[in-house]
């Protein structure tokens, strides 16, 4: 173990890079400061870009033609980190107990990002040089979409160009066990604000003769599902890209334990769309949840009323080839058939990400199994995720590139979570696979 690379981990996690949350701006600066003379402490030439938000760190080794150019992707800004309360040390003070590092951050996705970082530092230390030319792109608001990402990238299209795209910011099935994601969902958000009378009423002088906004609400969320599980929005599955059969045949001999769901999240039990394995609903179908439902009074006790509105915030995950923006308009259809009379909806839509899937066997995809296996001394596993990365098929759209996904997080990393945690094993293995990765790449 590197003592002085894992102190430089620590250090990283110290700053509270909250990028939602405006009073923590000054963190953020600092935090890409500090990136930036890492990435120049380890011979890359670096330097901050302003943005319209938060700034963007690149640094670059000596280009030499003809050699491919690879630009390794991460982010320094991490997500709030409440409920306070339900951390068992600091969030920004980090704590290392049983193998693992604790800290907001250390998994999404500055430990992640930083092996490479030092992977590239001690490449150049032992050889003099890489042997591919790379860009190392770290961005300070991927936890509130990338809004100016795709603008910094057109306006630096010609310096931004590379031949292949590689980010860790994805998952491990298992400790030891390497992992190429080669798809990710995409998504898309709105919320609806249900309104009705024009304030709060007494629900004995005025029930039963007004609509209830909380009731519409409810009606309406729970519109969007069938009892098997589908989602019941018209035309929801018309472009849906079916999963292939080897990659149904490959992830049911995948070791993933049974009952993973469960342990992990602690539900009583598993729903879903019918015909569908978990790992294939997880990895592979689209999906509407409900992120949040409320109106009227809260506190403790009754209150008899009937609130004068409600709100309800909706996800959608989406695979190849769902289009977000029709899926909006979709669902808006679908809501305005299931509003009930005496309430108005307002629409109010929110961020959107197209899904994500490479041919995990071409040249790159190769080269990334190749440095896989050879840092985690097997064949790795190949994969589809749930979650959404947008600004991968935004890398595709710009620079005309794909993406490698080389997870080094494991299920019980806890990320968006209190105790969210990176296993250190996993640090020191992320340096190996930067190196490794960049040699087989190189081929």
């Amino acid at each position: 173990m590197n003592e002085e690379q894992l102190d430089d981990l620590i250090a990283y996690l110290k700053f509270p890079s909250v990028s939602t949350d405006s009073s923590h701006a000054g963190d953020v600066l600092e935090c890409a400061e500090w990136l930036r003379e890492k990435m120049a402490s380890q011979g890359l030439e670096a330097a901050i870009h302003e943005t319209a938000g938060h700034p963007v760190v690149v640094g670059r080794n000596n280009h030499i033609a003809d050699r491919p150019t690879v630009m390794i992707y991460g982010h320094y800004d991490v997500q709030p980190a409440d409920p306070l309360e339900l951390w068992d040390s600091p969030p920004f003070e980090p704590r290392i107990e049983g193998g693992k590092i604790y800290a907001r951050g250390s998994t999404d996705n500055k430990g992640q990002n930083l092996a490479h970082i030092l992977g590239i530092g001690e490449s150049i230390a032992a050889e003099g040089d890489l042997p591919v030319n790379v860009i190392v792109l770290v961005e300070g608001e991927e936890e509130i979409g990338s809004p100016n990402l795709e603008l910094f990238l057109e306006q630096n299209k010609e310096d931004l160009a590379c031949d292949i795209v590689a980010v860790s910011d994805t998952g491990m099935l298992a400790a030891g066990l390497g992992t190429f994601t080669y798809g990710l969902r995409g998504i898309t958000c709105m919320e609806l604000k249900v309104r009705g009378p024009a304030m709060d009423l007494h629900s004995g002088v005025f029930g039963g003769a007004v609509a209830n906004p909380a009731m519409a609400a409810a009606k309406i969320a729970a519109s969007l599902h069938g009892e098997d599980g589908r989602v019941a929005v018209e035309g929801f599955y018309d472009r849906v890209e079916q999963l292939q059969d080897w990659e149904r045949e490959n992830w049911a001999r995948l070791p993933v334990p049974a009952d993973e769901t469960l342990d992990l999240t602690g539900a009583p039990g598993l729903f879903g769309e019918a015909g569908f394995t978990d790992t294939e609903r997880r990895w592979a179908r689209p999906t509407a949840e409900i992120n949040g439902i409320g109106g009227g009074y809260q506190g403790e006790g009754s209150k008899t009323v009937i609130p004068a509105e409600a709100f309800v915030k909706f996800s959608f995950r989406l695979v190849p080839d769902q289009d977000p923006d029709e899926i909006l308009g979709l669902v808006r259809v679908h809501c305005e058939k299931n509003t009930p009379p005496g309430v108005s909806v307002d629409y109010e839509f929110g961020h959107s990400g197209k899904s994500y899937v490479m041919d995990p066997q071409s040249g790159f995809g190769k080269a990334a199994q190749e440095a896989l296996g050879k840092t985690f001394d097997g064949q790795p596993a190949l994969i589809r995720e749930g979650g959404s990365i947008p600004i991968v098929q935004t890398f595709r759209d710009v620079l005309g590139v794909d993406t490698l996904l080389l997870g080094l997080a494991l299920p019980d990393c806890r990320i968006h979570s209190p105790n969210e945690n990176f296993l250190i094993r996993n640090f020191f293995d992320g340096i190996r696979l930067n190196r490794n990765l960049l040699q087989a790449l190189a081929q």
